[in-house]
């Protein structure tokens, strides 16, 4: 019996693959002659590069095929920090954004996101360029910055300057002065590189359903400064729009990761794709389901809201168009989890053996998750 586990990382708990082998050895006590396959998951955000350099490892060809590559940077309050990203052959990098200016990095004290910047991941960019990437994955989520990918984009070699010419301050709040952009200097190796952006919204980059509006708060915007930061993208986006000739601040995804993604349209030409679907193109999620018997997803907690990019329904609708059932296994299952048989979920289960603390859940997460999996394993060998 072939079986396919593919969860994403059940967050401040366990990685993706971390989970996906407490998985397996459930399944390997109920079934010790199963045939196993391990594609360890993400959406693109935070977690990305780990798990699919970990897919890449489990292709078990006996070839290398990704590392870990490690670059100085500046952080999102520009202070100098290390940055690790993704090598994948043929010619690939993975890059989070989330590893050079990420909102879990800056304490909460210190989050501000009038003066936090992207120059880090304009940096990994560079960095990727350095090592030869003809193909660049940028996947977006988390981010600590506001700044319309102002930063990325000046450590690429745009320059962004007030009406007497200085550059502007770092930062979302600093494009209020920004009055002409100079684009000679960006790297001509932009032209010759495909750069996908994993992302899995749609907001544009300025309004009520912008960047600011949605976003800023989570990054520590209080109401004035997002009206402040809304008002300064709009800037940005005008002085773009008429140096470019074109005006992508309504793309969808624009909103994206503090407004990087109007960045990654207007400058990048990138293409944007669902991260969930990147990782599993890159993991090799289609080919390994096929002959598969079974698969088994997951993440901390399922609701309705996973259908929309999440990784379990991404995983099922490439398990369903296998012919494969899909097992989700969840720290918790929310209001509307019930959708996912839509997408090829058959059946989800939470991994709460009773009343538990989310503490107490955390601790013995991947125990939990090796119970279920030998459960559900051994329920469907029953079933068969």
């Amino acid at each position: 019996m072939k079986i396919v586990i593919a969860p994403d990382s059940f967050k401040e708990s366990l990685s993706a693959p971390e989970t996906a082998a407490a998985i397996a050895r459930g399944v390997r006590e109920a079934c010790p002659a199963a045939e196993i396959v391990c594609i360890p998951m993400a959406d693109g955000g935070e977690g990305t590069v780990d798990a699919v350099l970990a897919a890449m490892r489990s292709q078990g060809d006996g070839q290398t095929h990704g590392e870990w590559r490690h670059t100085r940077v500046q952080d999102a309050l520009g202070e100098p920090a290390d940055a690790a990203w993704g090598w994948v052959e043929p010619h690939t990098a993975v890059i989070e954004m989330a590893a050079a200016a990420g909102l879990e990095q800056v304490p909460p004290a210190r989050r501000d996101p009038l003066r936090a910047t992207s120059h880090g991941v304009g940096e990994l960019l560079r960095a990727a360029l350095d090592a030869g990437a003809q193909r660049i994955i940028l996947g977006l989520g988390g981010s600590a910055t506001n700044d319309a990918g102002a930063g990325l984009l000046t450590a690429l070699g745009l320059r962004i300057l007030t009406a007497d010419g200085s550059p502007v301050t770092p930062g979302g709040g600093g494009l209020a002065q920004a009055a002409t952009l100079d684009t000679s200097g960006l790297d001509p190796r932009l032209a010759h590189v495909r750069i996908e952006v994993a992302c899995d919204v749609d907001n544009p980059l300025c309004g009520p359903k912008g960047a600011s509006a949605v976003f800023g708060p989570q990054k520590g915007a209080t109401p004035a400064q997002v009206a402040e930061l809304d008002a300064a993208l709009g800037v940005f986006a005008d002085l773009c729009a008429r140096t470019l000739g074109r005006d992508e601040r309504d793309a969808p995804g624009a909103g994206a990761a503090g407004g990087l993604g109007y960045a990654a349209h207007a400058f990048l030409g990138a293409h944007f794709r669902p991260g969930v679907e990147l990782v599993a193109e890159l993991g090799g999620l289609a080919a390994a389901m096929q002959g598969a018997d079974l698969a088994f997803t997951g993440e901390g907690r399922m609701d309705e809201q996973t259908l929309h990019g999440k990784t379990p329904a991404g995983v099922a609708r490439i398990g369903k168009a296998a012919g494969v059932p899909v097992v989700a296994l969840a720290g918790s299952l929310g209001a509307g989890y019930e959708r996912l048989n839509e997408v090829g979920i058959v059946a989800a289960f939470s991994l709460a053996p009773g009343p538990i603390t989310l503490d107490q859940a955390c601790a013995r997460a991947a125990e939990l998750l090796a119970e279920r999996a030998r459960d559900v394993t051994r329920l469907f060998l029953a079933g068969r």
